[in-house]
């Protein structure tokens, strides 16, 4: 009987043995479970999301197609199912470079808005797609051709908004048919696939930091001046438009911003104010360079705010395909404008958007 009791005994106490150091292994996986780091993809450039019906629904610029992403949890993005929703036709106008691809979900169906060309740039246009299905994922998109102003000038980045019911399409263009500028320009829509009425100007590059431009390739202008990818955000009675400054080819690509009252005319120039330092940029010390080309989306439980953006590792990568997107949570100050902080550096742990499943 003691033999008995002293090998159960012995058992007891080398079972509680090996079961101890498993506690704190649990520990450390819900701790990791609970973060995320960046960047989201291995690359992916001018980064796009949506959220409806519990699931965000993410798009980025591949070049030759539109693909599309489908998570509940955008902080998980590298295990999230994709699919090629659209491919280019072999010839025509929409053919070649397809860019910064937009879905939005208007009067009950899916827009998808991208910029493309034939394969020479002066050509690049805006085009957008419409489905009807319950998930963009599924159903047939069709093809609503070019959308544009009367002009029909040079166009990329283009984005729509709802303002007191009217909707309106935003953009980045050329005021002539010579590279050398993008400005930004503001139109009424009709519906979601036609403009309404003339471009108006927003922004143009003034100050120094949206003016980094400088270009080596004989096929280009020595230098072009560039604002590009607007966003907007509404907040506290007012608009604020974020947009990508200087070249997207530069370490000095940054986000700057316009401020309009909710009440005013937004079609007129002077509703909108320009502040005069970037709000969001690179920081060396934090091995985060050219961010840029955002879009916003709340966290699934709609208490967080988040920027999704761009931004290369190291210096001199250019436009290529070393960006890589990225999330990352931000405030509003006390005067109600956004407050994006410091791109965080890759790898820093960084706590989930809040009601993440």
């Amino acid at each position: 009987m003691k033999s008995s009791s002293l090998l159960l005994l012995l058992g007891l106490l080398a079972g509680s043995c090996t079961r101890a150091p498993q506690q704190p292994a649990a520990t450390a996986a819900t701790a990791a479970e609970a973060t995320f780091t960046n960047p989201l993809l291995p690359a992916g450039a001018d980064p796009w999301s949506i959220y409806h019906n519990g699931y965000y629904y993410y798009t980025h610029t591949t070049g030759r197609n539109i693909t599309l992403w489908k998570t509940p949890s955008l902080s998980q993005l590298k295990t999230a199912p994709s699919k090629v929703v659209w491919t280019p036709p072999s010839t025509g106008p929409n053919s070649r470079e397809i860019w910064a691809p937009e879905l939005h979900r208007l009067n009950g169906k899916w827009y998808l808005y991208y910029a493309a060309d034939a394969g020479r740039n002066p050509d690049h246009r805006l085009f957008v797609l419409e489905n009807s299905a319950a998930d963009p994922l599924e159903g047939t998109w069709e093809d609503k051709g070019q959308i544009t102003d009367a002009t029909n000038k040079w166009a990329i980045d283009g984005s729509v908004f709802e303002h007191r019911g009217q909707l309106y399409f935003v953009w980045s263009g050329w005021e002539g048919d010579v590279n050398g500028r993008q400005d930004i320009y503001l139109a009424r829509m009709k519906n979601p696939w036609t403009i309404e009425g003339p471009r108006v100007r927003v922004s143009t590059p003034e100050y120094s930091w949206e003016r980094n431009g400088d270009l080596n390739n004989p096929n280009d202008p020595p230098h072009v001046d560039v604002n590009e990818g607007p966003e907007v955000l509404s907040h506290a009675g007012k608009l604020y438009l974020i947009y990508s400054a200087s070249g997207c080819w530069t370490d000095t690509y940054a986000l700057g911003m316009l401020t309009a009252s909710a009440s005013a005319d937004l079609l007129q120039p002077a509703s909108w104010t320009k502040s005069p330092t970037p709000v969001f940029q690179q920081n060396a010390a934090n091995k985060v360079y050219a961010p840029g080309h955002n879009s916003f989306f709340k966290s699934p439980d709609g208490k967080e705010d988040w920027i999704l953006y761009h931004a290369n590792d190291e210096p001199g990568q250019g436009c290529g395909r070393f960006r890589t997107p990225r999330a990352q949570p931000f405030t509003w100050n006390p005067d109600g404008s956004p407050n994006f902080g410091n791109p965080v550096p890759i790898g820093q742990p960084l706590a989930r958007p809040s009601g993440e499943r």
